[in-house]
């Protein structure tokens, strides 16, 4: 049975565990652990890499474009954007693999078949192989709201609701904390960058954390994908804070593509740039990954936009984040 996230699937009755769960999601193979079912796991994607614990289980998806180091946003980007043109799925499943570990439940997603294996990768014969028997649960969170929704229908399809409303009632008790420290606070202006070339900003839940750590949101729409943007619209807002954090990047590898931006004309006269508000953020394992690390995400921006305020969220700092100076 294929389980989307939708309101009518909030209550799933009493289920019971899965003895074998697949997350073909990072952010998914997160809540599992977070939920204490991390020794159901019997299989992973190729980007699910936290907690370290996990990286140990079968691998059971792979990119079918180019993924060397040496390949920047664009290139990446002309990479994936052939492999649509030609109808062709961005990500593979091994079937046989799949298929061996027996899952009784198969975590993926449906929201977006670029940034990480889709329902779509899964073929219809896969999906009778696997039977009537095996639950494939795909969420589709868009904003804060339809994740934390997710997450408790993941919880009830997994057997364990109560654990899940436990860990969600957690994430907006520190939602809650941040509002109330920072809404006294001056707002000022962000800019978050989640691609770089083509320059794309930060949508989806992004605009939401911003506005939760004490900042003003610019140039996208909480609720909907990232747009693609155009540098002079940076330029023309001209943010007091300027966020780097592509989808799926550690620091390091954004570090290494920083002089596309810095080559932009205009680069050096942002009041960001001139103030040392610049900073290189961990997309891949905070930002742009939907699962139950998403408060700490919120967390780490109100100590970059008011660490007078929050310097007990400076533990993050080089892992999670990291001032960036041309």
């Amino acid at each position: 049975m294929i389980i989307r996230s939708s309101l009518k699937e909030k209550n799933s009755g009493n289920l019971k565990t899965p003895d074998s769960i697949a997350s073909l999601l990072p952010g998914l193979t997160e809540l599992v652990c977070a939920l204490g079912l991390e020794s159901r796991l019997s299989g992973r994607s190729h980007e699910c890499d936290f907690p370290e614990s996990v990286t140990s289980l079968p691998v059971l998806t792979s990119p079918r474009y180019n993924v060397s180091p040496d390949q920047d946003n664009a290139e990446i980007h002309q990479s994936v954007t052939e492999l649509l043109k030609q109808a062709l799925s961005i990500y593979e499943v091994d079937d046989e693999k799949l298929l061996k570990i027996k899952p009784d439940a198969v975590l993926t997603q449906d929201h977006c078949e670029v940034c990480a294996v889709s329902l779509s990768d899964l073929s219809d014969s896969l999906r009778r192989e696997l039977g009537k028997n095996c639950n494939i649960i795909s969420p589709s969170p868009i904003d804060l709201n339809s994740m934390l929704e997710s997450f408790q229908i993941v919880a009830g399809h997994l057997g364990v609701p109560e654990r899940g409303e436990e860990l969600i009632q957690s994430i907006q008790s520190r939602f809650s904390k941040l509002r109330e420290r920072t809404g006294s606070l001056p707002k000022p202006d962000v800019v978050a960058i989640e691609w770089i070339d083509p320059l794309m900003t930060g949508g989806n839940w992004i605009p939401e954390l911003i506005e939760i750590a004490g900042g003003t949101n610019r140039l996208a729409t909480a609720g909907k994908h990232s747009p693609f943007i155009e540098w002079n619209k940076i330029c023309a807002v001209n943010p007091d804070f300027l966020l780097i954090l592509p989808c799926g990047y550690p620091i390091s590898r954004t570090l290494s593509e920083m002089q596309t931006l810095e080559s932009r004309p205009g680069w050096q006269k942002l009041s960001a740039v001139r103030t040392g508000n610049v900073y290189i953020l961990d997309g891949n394992h905070y930002f742009n990954r939907p699962g139950p690390r998403v408060a700490d995400s919120a967390e780490i921006l109100a100590h970059i936009f008011h660490p007078e305020f929050f310097n007990s969220v400076d533990t993050y700092r080089d892992s999670g984040w990291i001032r960036y100076s041309s």
